[in-house]
């Protein structure tokens, strides 16, 4: 299997086994120390007049440029329907993540991710930044997760292979889509812009188990996505995902029907866009009686590739740009030393 140009990024930047391998989940009753966070709000925040949800963007709607434009710019995040793919392809991922989760501990830890690596098993990379561990499992698929899914299940490997490949294809497609309405609403005269990347992605199967102590424990502690964007599935219509949201505090974002997915703006459309689109700091709370897995499809340009604010030539005059020209490999591995503090690193 080659080696993917993401994989490149991180592995200057290599973690230790321990802030990789997760606690064996099935086997323990209580949350241990480790785990133990200082007593967390997860009363999800009413929706009212004064607190909207996140906008719902039909990707059929003749104005979606300026819909989409608008959500990335007052949010950075929303919700897409109409987007052409089938629940089923949903289910048959989620039926494939449910049964790889379900696995013994000491089969999952066949294909735990190597230090400096990208793909397979284990936890949150943003895990050495925070003082306690989170209650999360994750699998990272690049391409193909052949050689893992044989180490998986060596005589039934297919079906997860042909599934996460499919899937992977469409959020592609989808992705590419977004990224064309977006880059047209920044730069209207420009629309070639998104002609000069060459885009990668990666899948992230998450695990959420059923958690004994669900207010003093975190799915995901709160970060920012790094790439492009995020397009993420929260299965069986379940929530758990929180954005921060400026007066309004922790504020839950729900999916609005089985098919909707999430989808928000990362840290490099942030530059991209000049600081115009906020790239949305968020976290994922746990449940006491349900299992959540969702599906996290990150979305972005080749590590090569060189993001510089779009600024259209008719606004040129008089604006100030924020952030300075930086390859994706470094902004990565920028980030990997200093988790939230990178912006301040590259801003001008």
């Amino acid at each position: 299997m080659t080696t993917s140009t993401l994989e490149e990024a991180y592995k200057e930047n290599p973690l230790s086994l321990q802030h990789i391998l997760p606690i064996d989940f099935q086997s323990i009753q209580e949350v241990p120390n480790s785990h133990l966070w200082p007593k967390i709000n997860n009363v999800p925040t009413s929706h009212n007049d004064k607190n909207p949800n996140v906008p719902i963007i039909d990707l059929i709607d003749p104005n979606v440029v300026e819909l989409m434009g608008h959500a990335c710019k007052t949010w950075g995040i929303f919700q897409v329907v109409n987007h052409g793919i089938s629940l089923k392809y949903f289910d048959e991922v989620e039926s494939q993540a449910r049964r790889l989760f379900a696995l013994p501990t000491e089969q999952k830890v066949k294909v735990v991710r190597s230090t400096n690596g990208v793909t397979g098993y284990g936890t949150a990379r943003i895990t050495p930044f925070f003082s306690k561990f989170m209650w999360h499992e994750g699998f990272t698929i690049v391409d193909s997760p052949l050689d893992h899914a044989k180490e998986l299940w060596p005589n039934d490997y297919k079906k997860f292979c042909d599934v996460m490949e499919n899937y992977q294809t469409k959020m592609k497609v989808l992705s590419f889509q977004l990224c064309m309405f977006i880059l047209n609403y920044l730069q209207p005269s420009h629309e070639h812009s998104i002609n000069s990347f060459e885009f990668e992605g990666a899948l992230q199967l998450n695990s959420y188990p059923c958690c004994p102590n669900p207010y003093h424990a975190l799915g995901l502690a709160p970060h920012t996505d790094s790439l492009f964007l995020t397009i993420l599935h929260q299965t069986n219509n379940t929530k758990g995902l929180q954005i921060l949201k400026k007066d309004q505090g922790w504020t839950s974002i729900a999916p609005v029907s089985n098919d909707a997915l999430i989808v928000n703006v990362g840290d490099l459309l942030h530059i991209l866009s000049n600081g115009e689109f906020p790239s949305v700091y968020h976290r994922v709370l746990v449940d006491q009686t349900k299992h959540r897995v969702s599906l996290a499809y990150f979305f972005g340009p080749q590590v090569d590739s060189i993001i510089s604010p779009l600024v259209s030539s008719q606004d040129n005059d008089g604006v100030v740009l924020k952030y300075r020209n930086v390859t994706v490999k470094e902004y990565l591995g920028l980030k990997a030393k200093h988790l939230e503090k990178v912006f301040s690193m590259i801003r001008i």
